[in-house]
């Protein structure tokens, strides 16, 4: 299985001729015209703007695009707003849209592509991201989870993981998967997951590793609850044992999974810290509503850090809105890092000025009962739970500290680390 796709950010190079804002407005009268947002319901709206290539204007015609400048989905978005149209509740598949759909789209098949897309940006299938492992967090490359080829049930041949590719870089059989993930959003609410595994332990960490797409109803799939310092269980941990994954759903070649890897890890960044939001959006705006509101707790210093952070978050916002329109004409890059790595440590600091501020009452807390919430909303809790919440801003989508080396090294130009493993063998790595 070759990669097919074209890049997620660039398919309208593919068009004959670029479409404009006149095709796109014609394209959103038509579907307001033939479906009525009064009147459809909202599943079979969300699947009919879809069809009408006005999910994501910039992907190609056919899999809900229209070739379009990304630009342009912002008038998409406004006048469906407008005349009242659902959404498709982005935050609740925000891992499907920012970080599964762009890496289906640059090295899926058609198959995979026409299959998976439609029911992602609806929202029918809520997607996961297995990634992260309890030996190999920071150290992505280093994971343990294992795939080994096997012949497809019913057949006897001998298991053998380096059976040969067909024609098109597909192979017969299936994976047989085996390992533990961890910090999964969403695993207990998935209907599918994006997976890397190891593929070949003879081969150094970066190398050996492959993509997949897991079915999380599939044998041998078990969830279970993280609960963590908020007293929800947000996240899970995910055991993976026997599990058996058609070559089909294998994306890129084999051994090219860091590769493949490497386009949702960028995507992951710019989903959480980039993206253009209002002034005051976010936990400095609810800082600022805090301080508005009680006037009786202000003090000199909490004034003098207040105003040092709105600022940095202005400037935060505007570096998002310029990240959004170089998005616009090429692929997400170590930009995004930076972009995560500001709204871990304004979101951390901030969060810690409102409960200062706020004196007892910030310490108030309303629920420790486990929850298992579908998505996270800081502004709609109290000023405790935003604090403690915020702690895992500088570890979940890449630690702080390991963002901090992609910009010295890829934005920077600094000297990388020292990397003593980077040659050798997975296999011969101390774990």
């Amino acid at each position: 299985m070759s990669p097919a796709g074209a890049s997620p950010d660039t398919p309208h190079a593919t068009s004959p001729q670029p479409v404009g804002v006149a095709e796109v407005r014609r394209a959103v009268r038509r579907l307001l015209a033939t479906h009525d947002p009064a009147t459809t319901a909202r599943i079979d709206f969300l699947r009919a703007q879809f069809d009408a290539g006005l999910a994501w204007v910039h992907y190609p015609v056919g899999l809900g695009g229209l070739g379009a400048p990304r630009a342009l989905q912002s008038l998409v978005t406004a006048e469906l707003a407008a005349a009242g149209a659902p959404d498709n509740d982005p935050r609740r598949i925000g891992i499907g849209l920012g970080m599964a759909a762009p890496t289906i789209l640059r090295y899926g098949t058609e198959e995979q592509k026409h299959r998976l897309l439609r029911p992602l940006w609806t929202g029918e299938e809520v997607w996961c991201q297995l990634f992260s492992e309890p030996g190999a967090g920071s150290d992505l490359a280093a994971l343990g989870t294992r795939a080994v080829h096997v012949p497809a049930r019913g057949t006897d041949q001998g298991t053998d993981q380096c059976a040969p590719a067909g024609a098109d870089g597909a192979r017969a059989g299936e994976w047989l998967v085996d390992g533990q993930k961890v910090w999964t959003s969403q695993a207990h609410l998935a209907r599918w997951a994006i997976l890397i595994a190891r593929t070949d332990p003879n081969l150094p960490k970066h190398r050996g590793i492959t993509y997949f797409v897991c079915d999380m109803t599939d044998p041998g799939v078990e969830v279970r609850p993280l609960r963590q310092l908020t007293g929800e269980a947000e996240f899970n941990e995910v055991f993976l044992t026997g599990v058996r994954i058609p070559d089909d759903r294998r994306l890129g070649d084999v051994g090219e999974g860091w590769r493949v890897a490497r386009t949702t890890l960028m995507n992951e960044r710019v989903a959480i810290g980039g993206g253009s939001v209002p002034r005051e959006h976010g936990m400095i705006g609810v800082a600022a509503r805090a301080w508005r509101d009680h006037p009786e707790l202000r003090t000199h210093d909490l004034h003098q850090r207040l105003l040092r952070l709105w600022v940095e978050a202005e400037a935060a916002r505007y570096a998002g809105q310029r990240l959004g329109q170089q998005l616009a004409v090429g692929q997400p890059g170590p930009e995004g890092s930076a972009m995560k790595l500001a709204f871990a440590r304004l979101n951390q600091e901030i969060s810690g000025l409102e409960v200062e501020l706020m004196g007892e009452a910030g310490l108030a807390y309303d629920d420790w009962t486990m929850r298992r919430p579908d998505l996270v909303d800081f502004t709609a809790r109290e000023a405790g739970y935003r604090y403690l919440r915020a702690r895992g801003n500088s570890i979940e989508g890449g630690t702080s500290e390991i963002l901090l080396n992609i910009i010295a090294e890829r934005v920077l130009g600094l000297p990388p680390e020292p990397r003593a493993d980077k040659d050798a063998a997975w296999k011969d790595l101390p774990r």
